[in-house]
């Protein structure tokens, strides 16, 4: 079976993805201030390594699990739903923008969206 992974392209396609979307995500006022004092190339290597596993790219991921790496975010800047709905719109602009069927861009939401990713985000 052909993961989605593989759908979208592989590594290179992810790769090209995170950096597009890192763009978006700097420039939208609704989010951008959550990443003011990140190291954003530390932030696009995470963020790669997260996708690769969420659609299937790999089984192993050594990331920080969600809850503790957005704890901080939720407890003194107040992130949201909305923001996290706010993330979840520009991943798709980005794919979309790429050239991402509408077919594919179904199952990128139903993982990016997916109620426990959600609820993990934002320490529910």
């Amino acid at each position: 079976m052909t993961t989605l992974f593989e759908k979208l392209g592989g590594a290179e396609a992810v790769d090209l993805a995170v950096d597009r979307f890192y763009e978006r995500v700097l420039q939208d006022d609704r989010i951008k201030h959550f990443f003011a004092d990140t190291d954003m190339a530390k932030q696009r290597s995470h963020q790669k390594a997260f996708l690769t596993y969420a659609f299937g790219g790999t089984d192993k991921y050594d990331g920080r699990y969600m809850r503790e790496a957005h704890k901080e975010l939720v407890e003194k800047q107040g992130l949201n739903s909305s923001h996290f709905d706010a993330v979840a719109e520009d991943l798709m602009i980005t794919l979309k923008e790429m050239g991402v069927s509408d077919e594919l861009l179904a199952e990128v939401a139903a993982v990016a969206a997916a109620p426990q990713h959600k609820k993990d985000v934002l320490n529910g």
